[in-house]
């Protein structure tokens, strides 16, 4: 999928390329609110129940802020209800070899990642964000970043 923007001129001097892509790790929170065991009675008593290391690959770190792309992709990560909380706690850019330590335990415990990190590619993400079809059609219609973010 970061084919898909490869190439994609979002200024007159910037071009994203695979060498330019990185992955942004956002690592979440989850709660379960205990006083919902018996049927929701309207009192909360959340407790933290683990979380995940969530991969968005494909993100120019040039072009894209942490802040930037978490906005992009909050719809997608968080949810708060009666019963259940996921929320974002931090994120960071790291390469794109990046293991988080369930994955790493897994690779030397099992000789295997059954179950790895989910994992949401950029190149979707600006399409869903921008709506449209191929991200492509972005570089027709913004002359730089600021298109992007601010929906200018």
């Amino acid at each position: 999928m970061v084919d898909n923007l490869v190439g994609l001129q979002y200024t007159n001097d910037t071009v994203i390329t695979k060498e330019r892509t990185m992955m942004l790790v956002i690592s979440t929170q989850d709660y379960e609110n205990y006083a919902a065991h018996e049927g929701f009675t309207g009192e909360f008593y959340w407790k933290a129940k683990g979380g995940s290391d969530i991969k968005i690959l494909g993100v120019d770190p040039s072009l894209y802020t942490e802040a930037q792309v978490i906005d992009m992709v909050r719809d997608q990560i968080e949810q708060n209800n009666e019963y259940f909380q996921t929320t974002i706690i931090g994120a960071s850019f790291h390469a794109d070899d990046y293991m988080s330590d369930f994955e790493q335990s897994q690779l030397e415990y099992e000789g295997r990642i059954a179950y790895p990190e989910p994992t949401i590619q950029f190149a979707d993400v600006v399409g869903r964000w921008l709506n449209l079809e191929d991200p492509r059609e972005y570089a027709e219609q913004a002359a730089d970043l600021d298109a992007v973010y601010y929906g200018a």
